[in-house]
């Protein structure tokens, strides 16, 4: 079975259990498979790597638009800026692998 296919019974069978598209596969995981990496959807992944990329991704990403936004014009100093960012990032990482995780469980979906 190929990657393609390995998704498309995955979205069928996320669909049976009444799992949005959306949550069963998030904006990023989308980027990441057609750009070739073959990772798991977040359904299927550890607390800690769901963290990490959703923190990572949204740390830097929100980090960098409050920067240009608002913080540069404001005066705010980077290692402040660099703060605030990962604490944003370690928050909605960990936010968000509690809410795979427990619809996970839900679901009685294990990790790949």
């Amino acid at each position: 079975m190929t990657g393609s296919e390995k998704l498309q019974a995955m979205q069928a069978r996320m669909a049976e259990l009444g799992i949005a598209p959306s949550t069963a596969a998030p904006p990023l995981w989308k980027l990441l498979w057609r750009m070739g990496v073959e990772i798991p959807p977040p359904l299927f992944m550890g607390f800690w790597s769901v963290a990490l990329l959703m923190g990572g991704f949204f740390g830097v990403g929100w980090g960098i638009l409050m920067w240009f936004m608002m913080w540069s014009r404001q005066g705010m100093s980077a290692s402040i800026a660099l703060l605030a960012a990962v604490l944003a990032g370690v928050l909605f990482g960990l936010a968000m692998a509690a809410y795979f995780r427990h619809l996970a469980r839900k679901h009685g979906l294990r990790q790949a």
